[in-house]
């Protein structure tokens, strides 16, 4: 079964204790927090400030994807905060391992991340260190975008190598994630999903939906 990972990127902050509780409540594995800085993506999101006040409200793991230049420099603040797992993106790190080192000397699990444009093979030096690779199904930046075509092969890709290299590391997928798209990742190798819009704007209702995603990614 595949771990559902809601991604608050997509959600109405006006209430964001009370959907992160229901997520909690319909089944949800962990929360999914994206952290942009307007410079490796061009948008701008939350802060280490969230996850302070998240969590108290939940059990949950929180999973911090940092879509950032300098991953090093937020770490600290996000462990303070209450993070549980870090993901950092192979693209804007020379010497990956030393971040990795990092997350993972604060006591955290560590989790690397993929653009489309980078190739899978590029993890694989990485994948005996790393709890978790993120395979992205869009280019980063913006919620709500179409799942890419050639997603499906990448993620079979990967799923071969983590297999060869660290078969406990967890093979999650990011961007444009519903119902079909689900089961095409699962299908392919992938174990988290993080799904945002499906979710949190689902004409269903945000804990029917998580169910849903659940239910129908058993494999």
């Amino acid at each position: 079964m595949a771990a559902i990972a809601p991604s608050i990127l997509a959600a109405d902050f006006s209430r964001l204790g009370e959907l992160v509780r229901i997520c909690e409540e319909a089944g949800a594995d962990r929360i999914h927090i994206d952290v942009m800085d307007g410079h490796f993506v061009p948008n701008l999101s939350m802060g280490a400030v969230v996850v302070e006040g998240l969590r108290p409200v939940t059990k949950l793991v929180l999973e911090v994807h940092l879509m950032v230049e300098r991953p090093a420099d937020y770490i600290a603040a996000f462990v303070e905060a209450g993070a549980d797992t870090l993901i950092v993106h192979q693209e804007v790190l020379p010497t990956p391992i030393y971040v990795l080192h990092q997350i993972r000397a604060l006591g955290k699990k560590v989790g690397m991340a993929i653009n489309p444009s980078t190739s899978v093979e590029s993890l694989a030096p990485y994948l005996a260190e790393i709890d978790l690779a993120l395979c992205m199904t869009v280019v980063p930046g913006f919620g709500g975008q179409a799942y890419l075509s050639q997603s499906p092969e990448r993620i079979a890709a990967l799923a071969a190598l983590i297999q060869q290299h660290n078969p406990k590391c967890e093979l999650e997928v990011d961007g444009g994630i519903k119902l079909e798209t689900a089961k095409l990742s699962v299908k392919a190798g992938a174990n988290v999903l993080v799904a945002g819009s499906a979710l949190f704007k689902s004409p269903l209702g945000l804990a029917a939906a998580i169910q849903e995603m659940s239910r129908e990614t058993k494999g």
